[in-house]
């Protein structure tokens, strides 16, 4: 009875260490206990208003609850958040006149991004202050000097800021309903307990995906309905996304990956050069993981949570890429960021400004004079293409716009240069991709010449990692792209052709550009800055030096299980979409008895995978 007794009160507490994941045996048993009474409120085939608002309210309180044994005390920032977005969506439908509701929408997004800021980046903007005015002032946690004050106790460490879990997906999904009452797309949730379901909801909470008040409020009022389909499918989703978590993405991570990226130079070219490729493996599988977790648990409760992933590393360009990656934050960026910013139709003056201070902020902090000069040519050519080329000041305002929401979309992920730099590439990387797609072959055939040529010119005379890299790329694209053009382009074999060179070289771009994005991550924002860029820049290094491809076979025959994951993972992700469907279908169909036969072996198997310390879920921290 003790030993049960003890079980409940680790249970029903906080512990920092501990957290409550997907993963862990203690979050099924919460769930258990969570859909056994909430059937309780899904008798029947209709939902009259008070079994509803009961429902919700019970899921609104358990949602608190699972948020509690994630975060601890920072619930009360997700109810002050849930408080803030319900008042002001009552209060803005309330007001007849239009600068009021304006005011009132200002309000809430400035104060939900002043919140952000505090916890996000603080860190960031005291440093950024220090190096400017050469100051040496330190982060202090005021909120909690205020808490100790209050009550009389030093309980709270106000020496360090700590991040409260997912507090940008809320934030954003906050922000999104704030703006979209103003603008009257929905009308305001009028009951704190639906709204707060709506906000809280525990199984998107703190990783997303970020949920669309258009698309999920409606499904507050609807009755539960879980048929012997739905049952099946929401089971295959749960446990596709713990084979992804426990098989792939921490198998990769605990065995080669992290080793890697903790000591790059007592690595070799390929091992460095293979990190990145599997770590792109490893993001996806505990991105993507969690997300097929979150869909089915939701599901089994009778709510439908958007698609978040497209098969991205099918995609044959970067923009491709992010219209198939992280899809609730890609389709967020586009309608509450870029389009505000202008879109495709112009850039106002906070397009450019914002594309000024964030290259003068980069080149400021890492005080690099090539980085210098060229933020400074980027501006000088954006100002002079302005004005001195008014017929495309449409084209080039939309490329600005691009450019900023991949930037602000690096910045959201972390508080640190090598968030930015991630944004920056990918940005780069589509509006060269904008480019390249208008040209005809041959433009492309003497771009691709003339910047081999170039770029082994300055490797002969300046040297480096970064440009032995680049050559090589550059070299190998030129070789390539004109052996493609000069086969039959009318042919089928010629079509599957591009497609898998277009799609390989999509994916060394992303995985790259993912160098920077790894670094900056699972560090303490005091050390990010330094710590991470040193970590890019030694993997750089060891990428860019010289192949000994003897050790090739050797390397591969010792790390056999990761590469044979890492291959297996791929050829899964690019089964057809047809197939994967039909056996998704051919699962959940199954005999009741067959599929707890096959749940029951497969969570055997997958516990043989679980590290002594489960992996954290990489988007936890964002």
């Amino acid at each position: 009875m003790n030993d049960i007794l003890l079980y409940f009160s680790k249970l029903f507490s906080f512990d920092s260490s501990h957290p409550l994941l997907f993963t862990q045996i203690h979050f099924w048993v919460f769930f258990l206990i969570v859909f056994a009474f909430y059937t309780l409120f899904c008798t029947g085939r209709s939902l009259p208003r008070h079994r509803r608002v009961a429902r919700n309210g019970y899921l609104f309180a358990v949602s608190l609850f699972f948020y509690y044994k994630t975060s601890g005390l920072f619930v009360l920032l997700l109810v002050f958040s849930t408080l803030l977005g319900w008042l002001l969506g009552i209060r803005m439908d309330a007001s007849p006149s239009q600068p009021r509701r304006k005011a009132l929408m200002a309000t809430g997004v400035t104060i939900n991004l002043l919140v952000l800021c505090y916890f996000k980046y603080a860190y960031f903007f005291t440093d950024l202050y220090n190096a400017t005015f050469g100051t040496s002032h330190v982060v202090v946690n005021h909120l909690a000097l205020w808490a100790n004050n209050a009550f009389g106790t030093n309980h709270f460490d106000a020496s360090v800021i700590l991040l409260p879990v997912g507090i940008s997906f809320f934030t954003f999904q906050n922000i999104s309903y704030i703006v979209d009452v103003y603008k009257r797309k929905i009308a305001h949730v009028g009951n704190i307990l639906d709204f707060g379901f709506y906000t809280a909801f525990f199984p998107q909470l703190v990783a997303g995906p970020i949920l669309r008040a258009d698309q999920f409020v409606p499904q507050l009022y609807r009755p539960f309905f879980l048929g012997r389909r739905q049952f099946g499918i929401a089971v295959f989703w749960i446990v596709n996304g713990l084979i992804k978590k426990l098989v792939l993405s921490d198998y990769l991570a605990v065995n080669f990956v992290d080793r890697v990226f903790d000591n790059p130079s007592l690595y070799t070219p390929f091992e460095n050069f293979s990190a990145l490729l599997l770590y792109s493996m490893q993001v996806y599988a505990d991105f993507s993981g969690y997300t097929d977790i979150a869909i089915g648990v939701a599901m089994m409760m009778g709510f439908y949570l958007p698609t978040n992933f497209n098969s991205p590393y099918k995609a044959t360009n970067p923009s491709d890429f992010w219209r198939r990656w992280h899809m609730s934050l890609s389709n967020w960026l586009r309608d509450y960021l870029y389009i505000p910013l202008g879109g495709n139709r112009h850039a106002g003056f906070l397009s450019y400004f914002i594309l000024a201070a964030i290259l003068a902020i980069a080149a400021f902090r890492l005080r690099n004079l090539a980085f210098s000069i060229v933020a400074a040519v980027v501006v000088l050519a954006v100002v002079l293409l302005y004005f001195l080329r008014p017929p495309h000041r449409r084209e080039l305002g939309t490329n600005v716009n691009n450019m900023d929401t991949m930037l602000l979309g690096g910045l959201w992920h972390g508080s640190s240069l090598n968030f930015i730099t991630w944004g920056g590439l990918n940005g780069i990387g589509i509006l060269v991709y904008k480019w390249w797609k208008k040209q005809g072959w041959i433009t492309h055939i003497l771009t691709l010449a003339a910047t081999s040529a170039i770029l082994h010119l300055l490797k002969a005379t300046v040297g480096g990692p970064l440009l032995n890299m680049l050559w090589f790329i550059a070299f190998v694209s030129f070789v390539v792209y004109t052996l493609l053009h000069l086969l039959p382009q009318q042919a089928r074999g010629t079509q599957r052709a591009w497609v898998a060179w277009t799609t390989l070289l999509t994916f060394i771009f992303i995985s790259f550009t993912r160098l920077f994005f790894r670094s900056g991550t699972n560090l303490d924002p005091a050390e990010a800055n330094e710590v991470a860029w040193m970590t890019a820049s030694l993997m750089v290094g060891q990428i860019g030096s010289h192949w000994q491809l003897d050790q090739i076979p050797t390397i591969i025959a010792h790390y056999w299980a990761p590469f044979l994951l890492f291959v297996l993972g791929m050829v899964v992700h690019w089964l057809p979409v047809r197939f994967k469907r039909r056996y998704r279908l051919w699962f959940a169909q199954m005999p009741l008895w067959l599929l707890v036969t096959v749940v029951v072996a497969t969570v055997v198997v997958l516990y043989q995978f679980v590290t002594a310390d489960l992996q954290p879920f990489i988007y936890f921290q964002f």
